[in-house]
């Protein structure tokens, strides 16, 4: 192979070792949310400095101190959360990254009735950025699709959250 056909083939491997890194990365975060964002020091690594959780309905947390918050509060409410990510489209430039999921998520949700199992369903628009080496969040965007539920499901009960 020539010089240049190696150069290519160099930078394609690197697109496709970013592509499992930063899958690598999101499966190791959601495993410490589902451990009911106990360590929010490891979860804010997640995140760069400036970065934003936007929950849409949720809303908006710029900045690490309010994406903390956000996630320390998050047990009061849905004490018990499995994130089931898939379908990815991950899409890398350099250092930066886009990237798009979709999430199916059996949940126990806490309301004025007490405890209830529910369904979530949303979609995952992310911004990445690679910081000394390991890919972090820099948008982590929530698009709600529904939340219903377990004993009702989907096709009885479908609450928007828009």
């Amino acid at each position: 192979m020539s010089s240049m056909n190696m150069e290519e083939l160099a930078k394609r491997l690197q697109v496709l070792e970013d592509i499992e890194a930063i899958k690598k990365m999101k499966a190791e975060f959601h495993a410490l949310c589902d451990e009911g964002y106990q360590d929010l020091d490891g979860i804010m690594d997640f995140f760069v400095e400036d970065g934003v959780w936007d929950g849409e309905a949720f809303g908006t947390y710029e900045g690490r101190a309010a994406i903390r918050a956000l996630f320390a509060d998050v047990p009061k409410t849905l004490p018990f959360v499995r994130h089931q990510v898939m379908n990815p489209i991950i899409e890398v430039d350099g250092d930066t990254a886009t990237g798009q999921w979709y999430l199916f998520q059996p949940s126990t949700m806490v309301g004025d009735d007490g405890e209830q199992a529910v369904w979530g369903s949303a979609k995952y628009d992310e911004t990445y950025v690679r910081v000394d080496g390991k890919w972090k969040f820099q948008r982590l965007g929530v698009t709600l699709g529904f939340w219903t539920p377990y004993d009702q499901g989907w096709a009885q009960k479908w609450t928007l959250l828009d």
